[in-house]
């Protein structure tokens, strides 16, 4: 990253910057690995009482010293992706959204109050996606007695890592008190690569069905007490298809789920059982699925991939997928 004008590094950043997306290089402290400075790029959340704080794209604050600064400058948001399709952030917000519909739910201005009954955390979260209506505090107020009045922890579903995330309410919360608990990345890419009938791939075992019977909720873990909430939830959504590969018994090998919304197939619930791994069947129920999407009239993809899954982050690179943002899940202190 250029830095110099005239030969000489120069801070060209202020406090006015608050919001916009910058790179910074500062002096490194003492046992600091990477020499003598280090640069940052991320969004610019804080810049008060000496202390600069800049958002990165995967959600952690970076807090500087404001005199260890030797350089800064306002930069643009990362390139436009050269394949797989173009997407913002609010478009897919919304359709991820709109995959996992809550129980219960409730406006709050532009926020969305989701309960399920403790059901998932994107279940059981608000949802911002723009402005509440009124100030921030009287909001997460609110946020808080709706989530207690349901026996619930109050929790906030934000965005980092793309133009129109919200690194700024990131840093307000984390200010206030609010835990980053969970991080994910919504990952996105071109649907006919997976779908590509020319591709070796054996999708002889994989059956498709608008429902998911027991055999299927128990290879995803989530049936008995919640089974009714989880069973009303896998079901709603747009167009909804459920892939399953069965084993010996009544038992599932491998199961996912498809969602169907315009455009989009979003892709989720792909378990494999631990003695059916290693043999191509989360690659051949994304690919049935993804067919049937193809054929449904979607043309793009999208998926979630969880902090820390690197085995599923291969999978999908290798289809073609690219991380767009990422979300966190913050919950507050008190609950």
């Amino acid at each position: 990253m250029e830095f110099t004008a005239g030969g000489r590094l120069e801070v060209r950043i202020t406090p006015a910057d608050v919001g916009k997306r910058v790179s910074v290089r500062r002096l490194g402290e003492a046992g600091e690995p990477g020499g003598k400075f280090t640069d940052t790029v991320g969004v610019l959340t804080s810049w008060t009482n000496g202390v600069v704080v800049i958002t990165r794209r995967n959600g952690e604050c970076v807090r500087i010293p404001e005199h260890s600064l030797v350089a800064g400058k306002v930069v643009p948001q990362a390139p436009a992706r050269r394949r797989g399709p173009a997407a913002s952030y609010a478009e897919l917000a919304r359709v991820s959204a709109r995959a996992w519909q809550p129980v219960e739910r409730e406006r709050l201005g532009d926020w969305e109050l989701r309960a399920s009954s403790g059901y998932m955390r994107r279940l059981n979260s608000a949802l911002p996606l723009g402005d509440p209506g009124r100030p921030l505090d009287e909001a997460l107020t609110y946020v808080r007695q709706w989530y207690a009045a349901r026996g619930l922890p109050a929790r906030i579903q934000a965005a980092t890592g793309a133009e129109g995330t919200q690194e700024l309410l990131c840093a307000e919360l984390a200010a206030r008190g609010w835990e980053r608990e969970v991080s994910a990345e919504l990952h996105i890419g071109a649907l006919a690569p997976i779908a590509d009938p020319n591709v070796d791939v054996d999708v002889s075992r994989v059956d498709l069905s608008r429902s998911c019977g027991e055999a299927w909720l128990r290879r995803y873990g989530r049936s008995g007490d919640l089974a009714p909430h989880v069973s009303k939830v896998l079901a709603s959504g747009p167009s909804v298809w459920f892939a399953s590969v069965p084993g010996s018994g009544d038992s599932m090998a491998a199961i996912g789920r498809c969602v169907v919304d315009g455009r989009w197939a979003g892709f989720m619930a792909v378990e494999v059982d631990p003695e059916h791994r290693r043999q191509g069947l989360a690659t051949a129920v994304m690919t049935a699925l993804a067919r049937q999407a193809l054929s449904d009239g979607a043309s793009a993809a999208w998926l979630q991939v969880e902090e820390g899954n690197d085995g599923a982050r291969a999978l999908y690179g290798r289809m073609g997928f690219a991380a767009h943002h990422a979300h966190h899940h913050y919950r507050h202190g008190g609950a």
